[in-house]
């Protein structure tokens, strides 16, 4: 629950992001952790590889239409929202770690160009 309300707060403040991308990017830490078979600190590297890899496992074709409705719309848009979360104590980091370790890492266009993934004529 505090961690709901913590995320309405910083949605409130900055209301670039919806509140549901703060949840998507939470799971997919815990996706990515999983999936590396560890604990703790990722590059934001290895976040942005979950978030692509859950993304588009949980939104199929839509997944770059559902991040852009959230208000995501690049690599960057995410490195702004982790570091929301850090500084509300949702997330933690490294004294080397950066917003700028979020830009430009993939293109929407090229990662989420999915016509080739997904054949809707069965």
């Amino acid at each position: 629950m505090e961690f709901y309300k913590k995320v309405e707060e910083i949605a409130g403040k900055d209301q670039r992001y919806q509140v549901d991308v703060y949840e998507f990017v939470m799971q997919a830490l815990l996706f990515t952790q999983k999936q590396l078979k560890r604990e703790g600190h990722l590059t934001a590297r290895e976040l942005l590889e979950g978030i692509r890899e859950l993304g588009l496992n949980l939104y199929g074709p839509m997944v770059k239409t559902v991040f852009n409705s959230w208000g995501v719309k690049t690599t960057a848009d995410f490195g702004e929202i982790v570091f929301n979360m850090v500084e509300n104590g949702l997330m933690g980091k490294t004294e080397n770690d950066s917003r700028g370790d979020f830009q430009g890492v993939y293109d929407f266009d090229e990662v989420f160009d999915v016509k080739d993934r997904f054949r809707l004529d069965g």
